[in-house]
């Protein structure tokens, strides 16, 4: 019997788990793990990570100031308290979002990411095992560039949907970009006739194709982890990529699939195709992804998402810890 796709997937692209339920993730065997407010507010809720959110607020209560201060120690910690967990569980790095509310605010941006690192280093974890993850934003590719020049923080630069935001990122030189596929398959069904792609067809899977390419033939550092699938056949037709993140769902398929998968990215083919050197300055880099009706969209939609998000996840605190104050 043939490997099955996820072990020839491994041959070519670093596997990573897309999840906040950490326990679901180890018999994949993940190089990495990524969260973000939506898969922590789901593991939040589950009743075996009960202790991970206790503990964060008693920490948010112990550390004092106003209520909006403690409830924000609180989520901080809570997301550090997961990525501590999923560090047991990875020989690699995690991937801790900073809230997309400060998707515009690049000081606010750089300062919460300050803050979760030194709340990993206070639990004896190097930053070098983190990827800091800020929206690709104009403000958040320069919160980026600037935690990787002055703190050596390595960044993961999230909700990444048009080809002017991968050009901003490599020229910021961040660690990391997450180029998302499924939501850019999502936007294609819902606004056009066509509902069905083949997965080489898939918009989403040309348009990591294309960015994977361009930073291959023009020798960035950035590396290129597709994200966001809603199918095998896009993670299958991205082998290759530097790395991809995927849900537990998807890893568990890809473990039962035995057929052949192929390398569709490289190096070599990258440098062969036709693609122009762009810079971006950030007039530039407004204009060009403001052209993108599909990526404007997608970016505000998902900031949207993720802050609703945080704010469920805040309510969802501030309760508890309203309860532990007064004894219930």
């Amino acid at each position: 019997m043939m490997e099955s796709a996820l072990e020839q997937i491994k041959k070519y692209t670093v596997v990573v788990a897309d999840t906040g339920d950490f326990n679901a993730i180890e018999e994949y065997k993940p190089q990495d793990a990524t969260t973000n407010p939506s898969l922590i507010l789901a593991a939040a809720k589950m009743s075996t990570y009960q202790p991970l959110v206790e503990q964060a607020i008693k920490y948010g209560i112990a550390n004092g100031g106003s209520e909006k201060e403690q409830v924000t120690n609180a989520m901080d910690k809570l997301f550090v308290n997961f990525g501590l967990e999923i560090l047991k569980k990875v020989p690699g790095r995690v991937s801790t979002e900073v809230d997309a509310r400060l998707s515009f605010d690049k000081e606010a941006m750089v300062s919460r990411a300050r803050r979760l690192i030194s709340l990993y280093e206070e639990a004896g974890v190097s930053k070098e095992r983190i990827l800091i993850k800020l929206s690709s934003t104009w403000e958040g590719i320069q919160a980026g560039r600037e935690l990787e020049e002055k703190d050596g923080i390595h960044c993961n630069m999230t909700l990444l949907f048009s080809f002017a935001q991968a050009v901003a990122c490599a020229e910021a030189r961040v660690t990391l970009i997450s180029p998302f596929v499924g939501r850019i398959l999502d936007w294609y069904k819902e606004n056009t006739d066509r509902k069905n792609y083949e997965p080489h067809e898939d918009p989403g899977v040309q348009s990591v194709t294309k960015i994977y390419n361009y930073y291959k033939k023009f020798s960035y550092t950035t590396v290129v982890m597709g994200a966001s699938f809603r199918n095998t056949g896009e993670v299958k037709a991205l082998a290759g990529c530097d790395l991809l993140t995927i849900s537990p769902g998807l890893l568990g398929e890809l473990s039962q699939d035995h057929s052949a998968v192929t390398c569709s990215l490289t190096p070599q083919g990258a440098k062969e195709c036709d693609l122009e050197k762009v810079h971006l300055d950030e007039k530039s880099f407004r204009w060009l992804h403001n052209e993108d009706r599909m990526a404007v969209e997608k970016l505000s939609d998902g900031i949207r998402k993720f802050a609703a998000d945080a704010i469920k996840l805040e309510a969802m605190i501030k309760e508890r810890m309203f309860n532990v104050k007064n004894g219930q």
